[in-house]
């Protein structure tokens, strides 16, 4: 059953590309059209109105002298007229399409998410910023694991060669989390490429850390013949994103065509390899695969906050642990080793 792990890794994640769900495009209704072109020029939807349709694109009153202009925070998170008649507008039609019995819709490629306290989507803000929490504090436990309790070599260094890239690593997940967070937070088109850019990183840096476990590279030259090819699919992909076209569709493919690749090399390595706590890597590969599914399918958000992506995001948290505690395992394993060899 081990050997065959990888192969039934992949037949889950087909699964989960297979049931995606589809929804129709709500921006396209005339009546949320229509809707948004009135509000734009009248500044209100039924009783709410609008600060910021006073104010044009770059914050300066309409009717107003300069000492007018709008806030400065309210000015930084980038809400303008168009963007709260978009939300008001479809908050109103997902009403209607309630009342009527009808099906949610999507807006922009993306479900109705209720704002709080002008959060885009507060509860996958809230699981990222958990889950940089539970990552922070599982790179503390790995640093103080590998550098107070463990021996030493005389040079101060750890005996886990693998010490250098798990740090780089931490970083760089830390890091795309926190974007995650921003994005979620606002979504403008500043945040998605800080979004987009950091997760590729990460997922090619993930690639690279997958690679040289689980093949054991330990030779410089080899580790630049494995390391020089990813990095430029990821800086040939960010460059795209940043300066052709920003496209969310193909930015997808890209993370889950290398996420794919990944998983296909650790569940390769953890069906054969006899590591103590192999189980623990067998249990992340099975539950990532799970939680992807979860994150492909795609449903309505329930009570207007919680949808397939919070989700996933939040399934994440136990799975940083369990990464961490792998990681934990694998350093106090090979510093065994090492220091075997060394006497």
């Amino acid at each position: 059953m081990a050997r065959n792990l990888p192969w039934v890794l992949l037949i889950i994640v087909v699964s989960c590309l297979v049931s995606t769900l589809e929804a129709s495009e709500g921006d396209s209704d005339p009546l949320y059209k229509s809707c948004v072109d009135q509000c734009q020029k009248t500044g209100c939807v039924g009783d709410t109105c609008f600060q910021h349709c006073k104010f044009s694109a770059d914050g300066k009153a309409i009717d107003g002298p300069w000492y007018m202009q709008e806030p400065l925070y309210l000015r930084w998170k980038q809400w303008d007229c168009q963007s709260d008649c978009q939300y008001e507008c479809m908050m109103t039609r997902e009403e209607e399409r309630k009342r009527n019995g009808e099906r949610p819709s999507k807006y922009f490629g993306k479900w109705p998410l209720k704002h709080v306290y002008g959060i885009q989507e507060p509860v996958s803000v809230a699981f990222s910023a958990l889950d940089l929490a539970m990552q922070f504090q599982g790179w503390v436990s790995y640093f103080i694991l590998v550098y107070y309790k463990l021996p030493l070599q005389p040079n101060r260094k750890t005996y886990y060669e693998y010490n250098g890239i798990v740090h780089i690593y931490a970083i760089i997940v830390m890091n795309s989390l926190f974007w995650s967070s921003i994005c979620h937070s606002r979504d403008v088109e500043l945040t998605e490429r800080l979004d987009y850019s950091s997760a590729t990183v990460l997922a090619g840096f993930s690639l690279i850390l997958a690679i040289l476990r689980s093949f054991s590279i330990q030779d410089q030259s080899v580790k630049i013949m494995v390391t020089a090819p990813i990095l430029a699919v990821v800086a040939t992909h960010i460059l795209y994103l940043n300066f052709y076209n920003l496209d969310e569709g193909l930015h997808w493919k890209v993370i889950f065509g290398i996420g794919g690749i990944e998983l296909v090399v650790w569940g390769l390595w953890a069906a054969l390899t006899s590591h103590p706590s192999k189980w623990k890597l067998r249990a992340f590969l099975i539950s990532s695969i799970l939680t992807l599914c979860l994150r492909m399918f795609d449903f309505p958000p329930y009570k207007g906050y919680i949808d397939a992506h919070a989700l996933w995001r939040g399934a994440g948290i136990p799975l940083s642990y369990l990464w961490w505690s792998f990681v934990c395992d694998d350093a106090v394993f090979r510093t065994t080793v090492n220091l075997k060899k060394s006497k």
